[in-house]
């Protein structure tokens, strides 16, 4: 499927402007070119497009809301420059499984004053000697470098975060609401004739999102088993160093 498609598979009849988040992971882009998407998806803050073919980023358009790039598993070699341009406010990129080499590649990257975040897991530049002392050296800004810190600690998972969030809007709500107990019952009743509804109103092209979004875990789910192995690795190696 053409990414154009994809764009309007996803969008199911609303306006670009109103979505926050786009995947279109495992498309097609002809020429190894992003089309479809445009200044109008003025508030997308999550962005991916894993295994997309994807060679340039020259006509990613203005999107200066956007916080997280998923671009893994693509043949990215450079060009980042465009980043901070297109998108000043990044704090997450992932660009593991690409086809970057070296440092010059990166130093595009220093404009992205908000960067906290950044994946090259898989990338040849993660062989280079010193690699990990050598980004966070150049990349002053970020905090995460293929998952891990300076001191090797991981980083929070994100959705722990959002749950954080969550958990304080529901003590809110908790204050004001009915007795402990009563709104479980309720909210369980809806989920489940949501549920009934979202089933039976289902149709081919929601399918194909499911598809893709089950896609995409596996894609995330087994970069991470690598990045730990790879990680575990190069731990061993320290301690090989350090005897």
């Amino acid at each position: 499927m053409e990414m154009k498609t994809k764009i309007n598979q996803e969008l199911r009849n609303r306006a670009p402007e109103e979505l926050t988040q786009l995947i279109l992971d495992n498309c097609h882009c002809v020429n190894g070119e992003i089309e479809g998407l445009n200044d109008t998806f003025k508030k997308l803050e999550f962005l991916s497009m894993i295994n997309v073919e994807l060679s340039s980023l020259a006509r990613l358009p203005n999107l200066n809301k956007l916080r997280k790039l998923e671009l893994s598993n693509n043949k990215i070699s450079g060009g980042l420059e465009v980043l901070a341009e297109k998108c000043p406010n990044l704090t997450h990129l992932n660009l593991s499984g690409n086809k970057i080499k070296d440092l010059s590649a990166l130093e595009a990257l220093q404009n992205l004053k908000n960067l906290k975040s950044l994946d090259l897991f898989n990338c040849e530049i993660t062989t280079l000697e010193d690699y990990r002392e050598s980004i966070f050296e150049l990349l002053q800004q970020i905090t995460y470098l293929d998952g891990f810190d300076q001191e090797d600690n991981e980083a929070p998972d994100s959705g722990a975060e959002d749950d954080e969030d969550g958990d304080e809007d529901d003590e809110e709500e908790d204050e004001a609401g009915p007795p402990e107990g009563f709104e479980e019952e309720e909210e369980e009743e809806e989920e489940e004739e949501e549920d009934d509804e979202a089933g039976s109103e289902l149709g081919e092209g929601e399918e194909e999102v499911g598809l893709s979004y089950l896609m995409r875990e596996e894609i995330q789910d087994l970069l991470g088993e690598r990045k730990e192995e790879w990680m575990k690795e190069r731990q061993r190696e320290r301690e090989r160093e350090r005897d």
